[in-house]
């Protein structure tokens, strides 16, 4: 088992270097809002749009097939299940509403008091009275038969119908919303963050809040604290791994502990794995005052050096096109 490498999500990949890494993170942060932000009051056409943009961008950039299925296989079969699931459930998810009040009250209100008599059926016996004169029953009266009216279109509202599965327009176009929708959001971020290292997230993220100096928000601060917070990350995973080795290799019968003792056991593991990682932070904190290390202004260290290059305009240029042709055509239609 090694954690640092099993992981779905969330992992940097350095070999091979494609055309994904050699763009700007500022760009790259531009993309991701924008396949964050785009999908909102989108049309569904809109919404299968950006995921065939991810999976056309996935496969230009000749990610390796071990970890395409690593990272893209679970997250399809989560969406088809989701949409599955929405796409059978009757009209989509829709919930009938009752009032506790009456629609209309007032009428409700001025209702008599006294309720109108009924008249009472007659008994049994009665019905052998035939000496009596009855009146003539009435012939109900001719119903005309309407001729039923053809479907001008050929719209149906229900698409499929067998028994008790039915799938109508409504939960099909929700279906593929929700689908599409949480695709779109979380491959987007696990692409981004698989091309783009700690270091180049947080130079951009530094950058591009620089107008926030004026307001004196310590814009360095909060980039190294992300920074030193990404590298922990594998840190934590490691000592997590070593513990959960060091329990297997002891071989512990849990079904003859039971539920106590098992729990006492783990909740041991977990102290052990704070103290660790306690420890962890106090060497990196004395590394960092070795070296000499007062503040982030006085002693900075430059990862990258960030420039706009060739590539970079043109998927700024791409990015703005994307946006124009939202805003006129990709709109949801009221």
């Amino acid at each position: 088992m090694d954690l640092l490498r099993s992981l779905p999500l969330g992992l940097y990949l350095e070999e091979p270097v494609t055309w994904l890494h050699r763009l700007d993170p500022r760009v790259k942060l531009g993309w991701l809002l924008t396949f964050l932000l785009a999908p909102i009051l989108a049309s569904v056409e809109w919404r299968l749009g950006l995921v065939a943009i991810l999976v056309l961008f996935t496969v230009t950039a000749r990610v390796p097939w071990r970890v395409w299925k690593q990272q893209i296989g679970w997250l399809m079969l989560l969406c088809l299940y989701v949409g599955i699931l929405i796409l059978f459930v009757p009209d989509g998810l829709n919930a009938n509403h009752q009032s506790r009040l009456p629609k209309d009250e007032l009428k409700f209100l001025q209702q008599p008091v006294e309720l109108p008599t009924v008249e009472a059926e007659p008994a049994f016996y009665e019905s052998w009275k035939f000496w009596e004169n009855k009146p003539e029953a009435k012939p109900a009266p001719k119903v005309e038969k309407t001729k039923e009216l053809k479907q001008p279109t050929d719209y149906k509202y229900f698409l499929f119908k067998r028994g008790r599965f039915a799938i109508s327009q409504r939960s099909l176009d929700l279906s593929l919303r929700f689908s599409t929708l949480l695709f779109t959001l979380i491959y987007s971020t696990s692409l981004f963050l698989l091309t783009t290292s700690p270091e180049e997230i947080t130079a951009g993220m530094e950058d591009l809040m620089e107008p926030l100096r004026r307001f004196k928000i310590p814009v360095t601060e909060i980039a190294l604290t992300l920074t030193l917070a990404l590298r922990f990350i594998p840190l934590v995973l490691e000592e997590f791994q070593n513990l959960v080795r060091s329990v297997r290799t002891r071989a512990i019968n849990w079904k003859k502990l039971g539920w106590r003792r098992s729990s006492q056991i783990w909740m041991l593991v977990a102290e052990r794995l704070l103290e660790n990682l306690l420890l962890r932070a106090e060497q990196i904190a004395g590394g960092m005052q070795v070296r000499g290390f007062t503040s982030p202004n006085r002693h900075r260290v430059e990862w990258h050096q960030l420039k706009l290059r060739r590539w970079d305009w043109i998927a700024l240029s791409a990015m703005a096109i994307v946006w124009l042709v939202r805003l006129i055509w990709g709109g949801e239609v009221t």
